[in-house]
């Protein structure tokens, strides 16, 4: 079987190839029909955490995905919460640009109207809030987590788990992660198991919808 490639960009700069490839692997694993390429935006060691690490990375992602678009992809997946230069990559590209965060949030919102969203900053990416709307009753951080990389410490995922529980005290019934460093560590099947709530994976969720566009073209 003919796979069809898709690019995904990591706003997390990384020379170790296992962490770089994580994300592609996820959506490969779940969608055999695709064949992801990789690669990270420079110069962003602790990936993107607020409003002036979002400013730093989208011109950065718009540049590397203008470069991925001509090596016959199909789609670009931007793997990050904030969709940071989605907007803009899709002004200069004809291909889809899919960003995480927004892949999420309209996943979530066609399985309830009563969603809460767990990700690291104390208010959720623009990219996913928009989205979302009223339907949003809650949002939340993890104690201790304030990047992509204090998600991989020890601490990181209990801590992500003890916040999603109150979360779900708060009476959601879709709990949308807000980070794609969560997809790094996993967590949406714990929280699954352990709490008895649908998650919503922003790499899947992005994965999916790149699986939708490769039929389609």
């Amino acid at each position: 079987m003919k796979k069809t490639r898709i690019g995904l960009i990591r706003v997390l700069t990384t020379n170790d190839p296992e962490v770089l490839g994580l994300h592609g692997n996820i959506i490969m694993d779940l969608f055999p029909e695709l064949e992801v390429i990789t690669h990270c935006i420079p110069g962003q060691p602790q990936g993107v955490f607020d409003q002036t690490t979002e400013k730093q990375a989208w011109p950065k992602v718009v540049a590397l995905a203008q470069e991925m678009a001509t090596d016959g992809l199909k789609a670009i997946v931007v793997s990050c919460a904030a969709d940071p230069g989605v907007r803009q990559a899709r002004e200069v590209l004809d291909i889809p640009v899919i960003g995480a965060g927004s892949a999420a949030a309209h996943v979530a919102l066609s399985l309830d109207t009563s969603i809460a969203a767990l990700g690291i900053t104390d208010n959720i990416p623009e990219a996913m809030a928009d989205v979302l709307g009223p339907a949003l009753v809650a949002s939340a951080k993890p104690a201790g987590v304030e990047t992509t990389i204090d998600l991989m410490a020890p601490n990181g995922k209990k801590a992500t788990l003890e916040q999603a529980e109150k979360l779900k005290e708060k009476g959601a019934k879709i709990l949308v992660l807000a980070c794609t460093g969560m997809s790094t560590i996993g967590i949406a099947q714990d929280i699954c198991e352990e709490l008895n709530i649908r998650v919503v994976d922003p790499v899947v969720a992005s994965g999916f919808l790149a699986w939708y566009v490769a039929r389609e073209l």
